[in-house]
Formats: C-alpha cells, sequence, structure tokens
C-alpha cells in the first residue's frame, strides 16, 4: 500500500505538482498525427497534464501547441485562423505563430512596440511514429526526442491509436505493468484448457531495474517440463512494451508483433492511452488488415468509439454492456474486448484509487518498484536533477519478447538475440 501523501504526491499531474514537474521533464504525446491532418487545417483541442491547449498545423507543415486562450483578452483560440503560418484570434485579430511569437497585431496602430512583447505561451513539439510529440517543462532541461524502437519502424510496419479513460493514468498503468491479472480478467475461453493464461495463474514475477526504468519478467508453468517467459519493458514515466510472439493463444500469430501503452495524463481524473503494435521483425510488415483486426478484438475498433471521439461505447455508463449469461458459460467477465476489460476494472475503482487501503502480493512486484521509482523520480527533479528514462540514448533498443523455455536453460540466453533491437 502507499501512504495517503504519496498517493497525493503520485496522481496530482498538474504544474506545480511533484508529478506533474517529473512529467513535464519527458516528451509525451500530445495528440495522433491524424488528429491535425492538414496544413491551414481546423485547430485541435488539447489538454495535457492540467493544461487547455490549441495544436494547429501551419503552412509548412509545422504543429503549434499553444495557449488555448489568447494574451490579449482571453479569447479561444479554438475558433481562431489558421492561415499564412500563424493562428489568428478571430477576436481582435491578433496572430501568433508555432513558437508563440506575436506576427500580427491589426487591432494596434502599424509599428506598435506592444507587439514585439506580447508571446502566447506555447511549446515544442517533434512529430514521429504518427504522434505529435510535446515537451511541456523548462527549455534549459529539455532532452532529445525520444527514439523508442517502435518509433524507428516504417509506416508499413507499425500502428498506432488512442483511447480515452476516465480515471488517473496511474491506474491503468499499474493495469499495464500487471501480468498476474491476465490468468482471469483477459479469460475469454473458459473451456480452453490449453490456453497459456488458464495454466498457470500465479506467475513467477522478477524486476531489474535499467537506466531508463526496468524490464520485468512473468515465468509460468507451460508443460511438465517446459516455462512460458514474458520479458516486458517499463519505460519510465508511463509506457510499457509487452511481446506477443507467441502471447497467451500459445501458438504464433500471422504476424509476430510488440505492442504496448503509453498512458498519458489529461488531468487528475482523465488519461488519453496511446496504443502501438509493431512487427517484431522487419521482414514482415504489420498489415492494416491485421491492425484493424488486433484493435477490433481489443474493443477499441473504429466501431467500438463513441462517434466523433476517443471515447468507449462501451462504458462505465452502461456497464460496459457486460453480458452476464455469457460470465457464466463462457468468459471470465462477460465483457467484450481486452482492453475493455481493463477499462472496466481501472474506471470502475473511481477517478482516484485510495492506495492506503491496498493489501498488496508477490504478483504486484512491478507494480511496487514503478511506484518506488516515481516516487524517486519526484524527489530527484524537485533537487534539478534528470530522471530516468528522459534520455533516448539509455531507452533506444528496449525491446520485450516471449516464448516457451524447455528444460532448464535460462530465458536470459535463449532470449538474448531476440532481445535485441532490429530497427
Amino acid at each position: 500500500m502507499l501512504k495517503p501523501e504519496d498517493n497525493e504526491r503520485l496522481v496530482r499531474v498538474g504544474p506545480g505538482t511533484p508529478a506533474g514537474e517529473l512529467f513535464r521533464r519527458y516528451w509525451q504525446p500530445a495528440l495522433l498525427s491524424t488528429e491535425a491532418p492538414e496544413n491551414d487545417g481546423a485547430p485541435v483541442r488539447v489538454r495535457l497534464l492540467g493544461e487547455d491547449l490549441i495544436a494547429f498545423r501551419d503552412t509548412t507543415g509545422r504543429v503549434g501547441l499553444v495557449d488555448a486562450y489568447c494574451p490579449h483578452r482571453r479569447a479561444p483560440m479554438f475558433f481562431g485562423r489558421n492561415e499564412e503560418c500563424g493562428l489568428r484570434c478571430v477576436y481582435h485579430g491578433w496572430k501568433f505563430d508555432v513558437n508563440g511569437d506575436c506576427v500580427d497585431m491589426p487591432s494596434e496602430p502599424a509599428g506598435t512596440p506592444l507587439q514585439a512583447k506580447v508571446k502566447i505561451k506555447s511549446y515544442p513539439t517533434f512529430e514521429k511514429g504518427g504522434i505529435v510529440w510535446a515537451y511541456l517543462g523548462p527549455r534549459d532541461k529539455m532532452p532529445e526526442p525520444p527514439d523508442f524502437e517502435w518509433l524507428r519502424a516504417p509506416e508499413t510496419h507499425r500502428y498506432v491509436s488512442k483511447t480515452h479513460e476516465h480515471c488517473n493514468y496511474l491506474q491503468g498503468l499499474e493495469g499495464g505493468l500487471d501480468t498476474a491479472h491476465v490468468s482471469f480478467l483477459h479469460r475469454n475461453n473458459m473451456q480452453d484448457k490449453n490456453w497459456l493464461g488458464a495454466k498457470d495463474g500465479a506467475p513467477q514475477i522478477d524486476v531489474e531495474m535499467t537506466d531508463y526504468g526496468y524490464y520485468y519478467v512473468s515465468t509460468r508453468r507451460s508443460g511438465p517440463d517446459s516455462r512460458y517467459v514474458r520479458v516486458y519493458q517499463y519505460i519510465m514515466p508511463f509506457q510499457q512494451i509487452r511481446s506477443n510472439v507467441l502471447g497467451y493463444a500459445g501458438k504464433r500469430p500471422e504476424i509476430p508483433k510488440y505492442d504496448g501503452h503509453l498512458w498519458v495524463p489529461i488531468d487528475d481524473q482523465n488519461t488519453n492511452i496511446y496504443n502501438f503494435m509493431y512487427s517484431y521483425t522487419p521482414d514482415i510488415p504489420l498489415t492494416r488488415e491485421f491492425a484493424l483486426k488486433y484493435e477490433k478484438a481489443s474493443g477499441r475498433g473504429e466501431d467500438d468509439l463513441i462517434p466523433g471521439t476517443f471515447k468507449l461505447k462501451r462504458n462505465l455508463s452502461n456497464d460496459y454492456m457486460i453480458d452476464r449469461e455469457e460470465q457464466k458459460n463462457r468468459t471470465f467477465t462477460g465483457i467484450t474486448g481486452v482492453n475493455t476489460q481493463d477499462m472496466a476494472l481501472q474506471e470502475g475503482m473511481g477517478p482516484i484509487v485510495d492506495r492506503s487501503k491496498e493489501f498488496l502480493g508477490t504478483s504486484d512486484r512491478a507494480i511496487v518498484a514503478m511506484r518506488r521509482l516515481l516516487l524517486e523520480a519526484t524527489q530527484q527533479v524537485a533537487r534539478g536533477e534528470t530522471p530516468k528514462g528522459a534520455d533516448p540514448a539509455k531507452h533506444c533498443n528496449a525491446r520485450a519478447y516471449d516464448d516457451i523455455i524447455n528444460g532448464d536453460q535460462p530465458w536470459q540466453s535463449a532470449f538474448a538475440e531476440s532481445l535485441k533491437a532490429k530497427y
């Protein structure tokens, strides 16, 4: 469990909070590239770490991320005109470029010195992997842009999506780092006794610290002389990478892949989840058909979202459309979609969990380790130090893997080549 003051330290993400200041030391997703698809297109509302912002793609294709309100009279910039390399407030015509500089002030006398003094708050952006990344921290502490392996995979080998979760980011992150729940929450065929997750519901969890966070290993019995071993990655502050080369299905899929999530705080009680997947090997592209099929199985396909939003149709307001008859006879939960099952439990806890009421076990080792790392990192940032995971040189080659190991061969030697980055 966590002391109430430690829980507060981790869950509050606004400006000036310990966790908020920590997260501002990392580049993080602000929006999908597809949300701002065209130059001089419509501005996009963005809420990130408790701040209301506006994103716009200018005439040259650069993406600006600025304050949601004009510095003149605080008019909403969402209604602004995106034109000729700047976003113009429609109240009095003041125009700002992606750097936040005022490039036109038509309501004031020509040559006014006021124009040089006025800026709109703006944040640096970086676009890669189908995502617009933003840095909201102090400029003198800004690290190099992220260089995860999945960002280096070509577009033909990668897929990204986004979903909204109505709860604190930490609940989602903890769910992602918890591998034991898969044997129960995601058991979608109660009759399948050969499913790897059903063979051993109490995996051994081992955590190994790294310069970017840690990797953790779950080991399950899969036969009289075999083990199912899965190596996950936790990259600070809120990214998980896992392998589906074999997966809990027990057979290799058509396209072996890695996937994962970033649980990006919108504010204290809402989270944007950026979902990614990429092909395990450069030899096999990740087809869009395969990606969309996987998204649908996860419960976040296009038809699963409320139109015009990233919110699920199956949600807390309708109990995720749980089917109690199906729960009795076929699946463990009666809820359709693996990620929908996750959200039902995470959102169902309430917007912010009181972790002082928990009782943790051995299967929670990875969660305990993550909390300690984040708490330590908030102290590091308070001292002016650089937190783990901010330097892309430390995380650029991190990858996951899973497979069955026969006999007593150590997973380290069995997986040695597979854990080396291929992109």
